[in-house]
């Protein structure tokens, strides 16, 4: 749904969008007292945020899918704390080295991406035979 003119100019998916704005700002910053980006990507971004807003983040439909997420965040964090051998190894070394577990699962769950989460979730919480491909 995001706007054909954005996509043309940031990419026509994400992976697309960040190499994009990427390196447009390593190109536009070298040699620069400040980091910058050039004014096409930097209008383009400022646009896709004003979607993104207006359509996603206060979209109704999209607030009340939030509490689901509040959810499978609260089970995650819960799952870790009682199965913190299941944490990846960098994290359970900083547990290790004297930070407190919650912090290090809130810094580990922080760091998941969307569909990292769901299927880590899926993973976790779901009947095996109830799992879709792809999650």
């Amino acid at each position: 749904d995001i706007p054909l003119e954005i996509r043309k100019t940031l990419g026509f998916d994400t992976r697309s969008r960040l190499d994009c704005l990427i390196h447009d700002i390593i190109i536009n910053s070298m040699g620069q007292p400040d980091i910058i980006m050039s004014d096409e990507c930097a209008g383009a971004l400022k646009e896709l945020r004003s979607f993104m807003f207006t359509n996603l983040y206060k979209n109704p439909i999209a607030k009340s899918e939030e509490v689901k997420a509040e959810i499978m965040l609260g089970q995650l964090y819960n799952y870790y704390i009682e199965h913190a051998e299941c944490l990846p190894e960098k994290f359970a070394q900083m547990h290790e080295d004297g930070e407190a577990l919650g912090r290090v699962v809130c810094d580990f769950i922080s760091g998941m991406t969307d569909q990292y989460a769901i299927t880590k979730f899926s993973e976790f919480f779901l009947p095996e035979a109830w799992q879709v491909d792809g999650y």
